[in-house]
């Protein structure tokens, strides 16, 4: 049996490895998605006070700080048993979109884009930013830059840090925002309008009207058909704050619709001994093994996701190309992953406009942006949609507000089962008769990138040890040290 290790995985927040094992005729026997790295938050946060959570959950991420500090203050919120003001939540809101901003450019310009404008099989030295800016244009890398700038002076403005935000706090907001900072807003929003705009149109003019590309993102190696999850508003419209989770089948059928504080009932976490991340699955479909279709447990939560389970996007431009997306793929729901990255956008051009109506709407600038909480601390649920998926943030205290429990269920772990999967997949129809060149690795790395996953919030220890794996390597990549304890080999056989 040979072993093919692609070790580290590239273009991703944090480190994961994978490795495929071929049989004796050269064809794909396995495949794993591992993650080696390790992250312990829900124990070390055990005994502090629940309000420290929103800042102390911030630093899991230096990527999305902005998701954990939102779906930290709300679950605080629901300790605390307090209704946050309408103008805090809208401050909240506005702070959110202007990350999704800068998120969503950093990924299709810098992570899974190269593959596209640069091509999946170009020199890897090629494929990153400086590739599509060579392939594009300078003014393209101008106009990236600018626009992760000014969202991260909105960021700072309303959240007191432009990394690592701190003004979202239980019951609100800590201080509201001037007309003058409002009126700096509204031309940063109109700004990102364009730019996202701008992006969609590159999107159809290099990717979509390649026919190549097309066929690759509709093959049947990227292309798996399983549940999808996204938050939604009062009229299933993707919401990425607030709203209920919303659960569809293979089929498009709504599986399930539930509050924050209802998802112990839907979602339940799965363990396997070769990967540091848990495993996510349907409660009420069952764990069923690495399996798609309607039978199966296995859902994924992405920007494609949440245009799948949700009727439509709130915001007239983002709903224009959500309708054409659907259209040219085929209709509801879209299995094809890579189509994630087309989604993405879809997401991008509805921050901005949505950006723009927070920033718009005279109850902004209210100074009424908390209530006190003043209830006896127990439990709460938070839960908001990080760009790589639904965020579920769950605190239990004692009756000082102490932790006694928490459980964070991140975008990236949700889309474990669906990576590895995927990652299995897409191996599996590239590799032949034993055949493998940088091209093809990269376009089964190709499979986990349109899940953006970000690997350094999704780990968490297991019960009862701590495991750690240190492999050292001498200029050639040749392993010349390996220890390891309470690390399970890796399995030869075909896992359930």
């Amino acid at each position: 049996m040979t072993r093919i290790s692609i070790d580290p995985i590239t273009r991703l927040e944090g480190h994961g490895k994978i490795e495929i094992f071929l049989d004796d005729q050269g064809e794909v026997e396995n495949c794993y998605f591992q993650v080696p790295e390790l992250r312990g938050f829900e124990v070390f946060c055990i005994g502090r006070p629940v309000e420290e959570m929103p800042r102390l959950t911030s630093r899991i991420c230096g990527v999305c700080p902005e998701a954990h500090l939102m779906a930290g203050a709300k679950a605080c919120d629901a300790v605390y048993n307090v209704e946050v003001p309408s103008a805090g939540k809208k401050l909240r809101e506005l702070l959110y979109m202007a990350f999704y901003c800068t998120d969503h450019t950093t990924h299709f310009y810098a992570l899974g884009g190269p593959d596209f404008v640069v091509g999946p099989d170009a020199p890897k030295a090629e494929r990153n930013i400086l590739g599509v800016i060579a392939k594009v244009g300078l003014e393209i890398g101008g106009q990236v830059i600018a626009t992760r700038k000014r969202n991260h002076e909105v960021i700072k403005m309303i959240g007191g840090r432009a990394i690592h935000p701190v003004a979202a706090i239980p019951g609100g907001m800590s201080k509201p925002i001037s007309a003058e900072e409002r009126d700096l807003i509204v031309g940063i929003a109109k700004e990102n309008i364009e730019f996202a705009q701008f992006t969609i149109q590159l999107l159809h003019d290099v990717v979509l009207a390649n026919s190549g590309y097309v066929d690759l993102i509709t093959s049947d190696g990227y292309t798996q058909k399983i549940y999808y999850m996204g938050l939604v508003d009062e009229n299933n419209y993707v919401n990425f704050y607030d709203g209920k989770v919303r659960v569809v089948d293979p089929n498009g059928n709504e599986h399930c619709k539930y509050a924050p504080h209802e998802y112990t009932e839907y979602v339940a976490e799965h363990v396997e001994p070769w990967s540091y991340l848990k495993f996510p699955y349907l409660k009420k479909v069952g764990w069923k093994g690495f399996v798609d279709g309607n039978d199966s447990g296995v859902y994924c939560a992405t920007p494609l996701s949440r245009l799948n389970a949700a009727d439509g996007m709130a915001t007239p431009l983002a709903q224009a190309e959500y309708e054409k997306m659907y259209e040219v793929l085929g209709g509801k729901p879209v299995h094809h992953m890579l189509a994630a990255h087309w989604a993405r956008v879809i997401e991008l051009q509805y921050a901005a406009e949505r950006m723009l109506e927070l920033a718009e709407d005279p109850e902004i600038i209210s100074p009424e942006v908390r209530a006190i909480p003043t209830a006896t601390p127990r439990e709460g649920v938070g839960i908001v949609e990080a760009p790589r998926g639904t965020l579920t943030h769950h605190y239990v205290t004692d009756e000082n507000g102490i932790l006694e429990r928490a459980n964070l269920i991140v975008g990236t772990t949700n889309n474990n089962a669906p990576i590895f999967m995927n990652i299995k997949k897409a191996a599996t129809s590239l590799i032949h008769k034993g055949v493998v060149n940088d091209g093809i690795l990269n376009m089964i790395e190709m499979a986990f990138r349109s899940y953006d996953p970000c690997l350094s919030c999704a780990t968490h220890t297991l019960p009862g040890q701590m495991p750690l794996e240190v492999i050292v390597r001498d200029h050639s990549g040749d392993t010349t040290h390996h220890l390891s304890q309470y690390v399970e080999p890796v399995l030869l056989t075909k896992p359930d």
